[in-house]
């Protein structure tokens, strides 16, 4: 253990509430151990026979000789006059410190006259009266060095006069004690200053505490202990000012071992744990304000970073963050399952569009489905990283027309001069003259919320282009990946609801043994027991929306998509996207409508069909990035 180092007193410690503040400031050495044998000079004197004593003037163990008094010459014949002299000089307090003192006269009387009892008297009363002094000195708070090297004077006066005085011995052990709290102490406040705490075991606090164990109620150890504890809550509070809370915790277990049950530990935590929480308030702050710029989701990141290093579990500031982040990084300003319709130059609004979840799907049909084609294997994972929105319906005649109106725009059956239509009379699909985008499944007029249909995929790209400019958004057809997963959303059944053979009740527009034609007509092919009350195409939203709340993506009309036609899902992308080749003529259509067989209503089944089809079974719907 390192004892104590030379030092000077300075008043900042007064500040820190240590006693002594007012003493002069000679530099002390190092201070007496716990025995009088630890010093040379101790040991040789005692090897000699000689009565010592420990003092302490420089706050440092010394050993001295016997005190010797001194030289008084009497008169024999002017011993009265002496005598007057000396106790003078008792009532004056001058006790011992010249030749004119009380102690050196008696002394010289009763060397005189051993039998003088006035000068025995007065002896004796110097003795009581130095034992007041010494008590007094021992118990001064200021000036400690100078009032213990008094003290240890007079102890050693006391044991000139009186080797036998169990009193005087008692003061000289109280001084040793007291000079080695002392330089202890003085040591201790020297290692404060220097920064030298001693949470490792060398410091301020190993002296504190030898000041402690010679001296248990010393009332400058305790403070010097209280101020190395708020040393080290200012290291821990300083710490969590700079972030790094697992240091301020590791030294405020270090300061909570220094005085048992302090409150000022408590208090220190609080105040720790605020600026925990304040920093991860402004980390949240700053995270969130980095969302809403548009490249802000990597500096947003580093914020959930140091906000993560410095929080306790289960913390809500960082909670939040992460949710925050989470969604923007896979659904950018938008939330899952949202609703939005965007502006359109010319003052309307956009289809209402739905925001479909990130996640992954097993896209295709198994091995063993029924009805199933090699064109919808093999089966493999799709996941999409990001979100996307959906149009919550198949595009209506109304949405159709703006954009025809606004763009000038002539559709390819309007061009062409027909469409395939459904003949009621035969019971067949044909083609029909004077058909277009305006009309219903059986060449009639379309009403304003129907799905459009009789529209090439050329001409729902025209109108997702269109859209795009009106909007400032990106709009375009679903590819085949997006337009299943939305269909199943989150269900991996053989059919959009899942595996049961006839579809819930008001799921859609399907071919249902309960339909019946404007004439009487019934399905060959249907799912028995069903019916929707209509024959064609119904107006888009009639039925309940799937589980992610989009309506028809089973039936109603068949949808185009923007990927080619391959045969099959080998080398198909993994990540969504369409898979398209340009320039080429056959394209896909998705989803079941309401002339399918079931099998064609399963959620894997997709048709090829030629760009230029326009038909009374096929319209489209269309995604928007966010």
């Amino acid at each position: 253990m390192r004892l104590l180092r030379p030092y000077l007193l300075l008043p900042a410690l007064c500040l820190l509430g240590v006693t002594g503040c007012g003493e002069p400031s000679p530099a002390p050495r190092a201070p007496a151990a716990t025995s009088a044998e630890s010093t040379p000079r101790a040991r040789d004197a005692q090897a000699g026979g000689e009565a010592t004593v420990t003092i302490g003037g420089q706050d440092e163990a010394e050993t001295v000789q016997r005190w010797t008094p001194p030289p008084v010459a009497i008169d024999p014949d002017k011993r009265a006059e002496a005598r007057r002299r000396a106790e003078q000089a008792q009532r004056d307090g001058q006790l011992f410190e010249t030749s004119e003192s009380a102690i050196p006269l008696w002394l010289a009387l009763l060397e005189q006259d051993p039998q003088d009892r006035r000068a025995r008297d007065g002896l004796q009363r110097a003795q009581r009266q130095l034992l007041v002094q010494a008590k007094a000195l021992l118990a001064q708070p200021q000036q400690q060095r100078m009032a213990l090297a008094e003290a240890a004077q007079i102890a050693l006066v006391l044991l000139t006069i009186a080797p036998d005085n169990e009193q005087a011995r008692v003061l000289q052990r109280q001084v040793e004690v007291a000079q080695r709290t002392v330089a202890f102490n003085r040591a201790g406040e020297d290692d404060l200053r220097a920064g030298r705490i001693g949470e490792d075991g060398d410091g301020a606090l190993v002296n504190f505490r030898e000041a402690l164990a010679l001296d248990p109620d010393n009332v400058r150890a305790r403070q010097g202990l209280a101020a190395a504890e708020s040393g080290l809550i200012g290291r821990a509070e300083i710490a969590a000012r700079a972030g790094d809370f697992a240091a301020a915790g590791t030294w405020l277990a270090e300061a909570s071992k220094v005085r048992d049950a302090a409150t000022t530990i408590a208090d220190a935590f609080e105040r720790i744990e605020a600026i925990r929480a304040a920093t991860l308030a402004s980390l949240r702050a700053q995270g969130l304000r980095d969302l809403a710029t548009p490249q802000g989701l990597k500096a947003a990141g580093e914020k959930l970073e140091q906000a993560m290093r410095i929080a306790l579990p289960g913390n809500a500031d960082v909670a939040l963050l992460r949710e925050r982040i989470e969604l923007a990084t896979h659904y950018g300003s938008f939330r899952p399952g949202q609703v939005f319709s965007d502006p359109l130059r010319d003052g309307g609004r956009g289809p209402r569009m739905k925001v479909v979840p990130h996640g992954g799907f097993q896209m295709g049909a198994g091995l063993h489905e029924p009805g199933a084609s090699d064109a919808e294997r093999p089966s493999h994972y799709v996941r999409f990283e990001r979100g996307f929105a959906m149009a919550m319906t198949e595009v209506t005649v109304a949405d159709f027309a703006r954009f025809v109106k606004a763009a000038n725009a002539r559709p390819r059956a309007t061009r062409r001069g027909h469409s395939i239509v459904y003949d009621e009379r035969s019971g067949n699909f044909i083609r029909r003259s004077g058909v277009d985008w305006q009309s219903d499944y059986d060449g009639g007029r379309a009403l304003a919320n129907q799905p459009v249909m009789h529209v090439s995929v050329r001409d729902a790209e025209a109108y997702a282009n269109w859209l795009s400019e009106q909007t400032g958004r990106s709009y375009r057809l679903p590819s085949e990946a997006e337009f299943e997963y939305a269909a199943r959303a989150g269900a991996s059944g053989r059919y959009p609801w899942g595996d049961a053979g006839v579809p819930p009740p008001d799921s859609g527009n399907f071919t249902g043994s309960l339909d019946v034609s404007p004439t009487g007509r019934r399905w060959a092919n249907a799912f028995i027991g069903y019916g929707d009350g209509y024959w064609g195409a119904a107006p888009v939203g009639m039925f309940k929306p799937n589980a992610w709340g989009l309506h028809d993506m089973g039936g109603n009309l068949s949808e185009w998509v923007a990927d080619c036609w391959h045969a099959s899902y080998r080398r198909a992308p993994s990540d969504g996207a369409a898979w398209f080749n340009p320039g080429c003529r056959a394209r896909v259509i998705r989803g079941g409508n309401w002339a399918n067989a079931p099998e064609q209503t399963r959620a894997a089944w997709r048709q090829s069909q030629d760009s230029d089809t326009t038909s009374g079974r096929i319209g489209f719907r269309l995604v928007r990035g966010i």
